[in-house]
């Protein structure tokens, strides 16, 4: 079972960009993806920018996968897509069915995002049919579901599972934080980047509740399934999807490898990480509750801690 850091969520300075990535080169990581997906005003970091870090990356050994916006709403952005299926070197992340009929027009291997309602066996064949070589479930979709897509998962189409991190959960034409800040969205004066890990959206109860990234929807709490990492290896998943924190992302990673790696126990790893990121942890959606509920341990046990 392979171990990738996903997309970037948030939008960071170039600096920091530059300096997480010069840390994941020395990372027990196997695959790497890069690119924005959220709104393409956070330019920063143009595709050359992609592509040099990408090249450090593939010379530490990683593998490269090119991501793409899920929202696609002007032609600048579809000419964006076309360059970036037109790289030549690495394979895409499509994470909309726009960037899926691109690059099987361009005949390019392609990852099936997680924003690809892939939620049956259909899906997945026809996925497979058009060029992917993975799929990457839907945050949403429970174990259960997983167990069935697998039975019947195409021959050579690997599986992906996001398994830490904010969820994201859903875009919008708005852009929630500028609405936050009182601005417009043409001139949100990119106000997301005051927010290294999304915007904390609570209840009147006070109570976190989701997390606002710019036009993006993300979970409250931070989906970790470091303690099901067997039964992820047992039901065949082939990778397993980190996605990029602002603080302590190597030692969520190094977490993840030891267990994958059988170096620690998933108990002992989950023990170690929750002594310095804390236990704010869900799970639900992984075993078809509400996706902020949180599951103690075991099957169908839900504990009665859920935000």
């Amino acid at each position: 079972m392979k171990l990738a850091v996903g997309p970037l969520l948030y939008l960071w300075s170039r600096e920091a960009v530059m300096d997480f990535y010069a840390r994941v080169v020395a990372l027990p990581v196997d695959i790497v993806y890069l690119g924005e997906t959220v709104c393409s005003k956070r330019r920063f970091l143009t595709l050359a920018d992609w592509q040099m870090v990408a090249s450090r990356l593939t010379s530490s050994g990683k593998e490269v996968v090119l991501s793409t916006l899920t929202l696609m709403e002007s032609e600048s952005e579809l000419r964006t897509l076309r360059r970036i299926v037109a790289n030549g070197q690495y394979p895409v992340e499509a994470n909309d069915m726009a960037a899926v009929n691109a690059v099987t027009g361009a005949g390019v291997p392609f990852v099936a995002g997680p924003h690809i309602n892939t939620y049956n066996q259909a899906t997945l064949a026809l996925l497979a049919e058009l060029g992917a070589q993975r799929w990457v479930m839907p945050v949403e979709l429970s174990r259960d579901l997983l167990v069935q897509m697998q039975q019947k998962r195409p021959d050579g189409l690997q599986t992906e599972v996001f398994a830490y991190g904010r969820m994201p959960l859903a875009f919008s034409a708005r852009c929630f934080t500028a609405r936050n800040h009182n601005l417009p969205k043409d001139d949100c004066r990119l106000c997301c980047g005051d927010y290294a890990d999304g915007l904390p959206l609570g209840t009147q109860e006070g109570e976190n509740f989701l997390t606002l990234n710019g036009i993006q929807t993300q979970s409250g709490r931070v989906c970790n399934l470091l303690t099901e990492l067997p039964v992820l290896r047992e039901l065949g998943v082939d990778v397993v999807r980190l996605s990029p924190q602002s603080q302590n992302m190597e030692l969520i990673i190094t977490a993840f490898h030891d267990v994958i790696e059988g170096d620690v126990s998933p108990e002992e790893a989950q023990a170690r990480l929750n002594a310095v990121v804390g236990n704010e942890f869900c799970n639900g959606y992984w075993f078809g509750e509400p996706g902020m509920a949180v599951h103690s341990g075991g099957p169908g046990i839900l504990s009665n801690d859920s935000a």
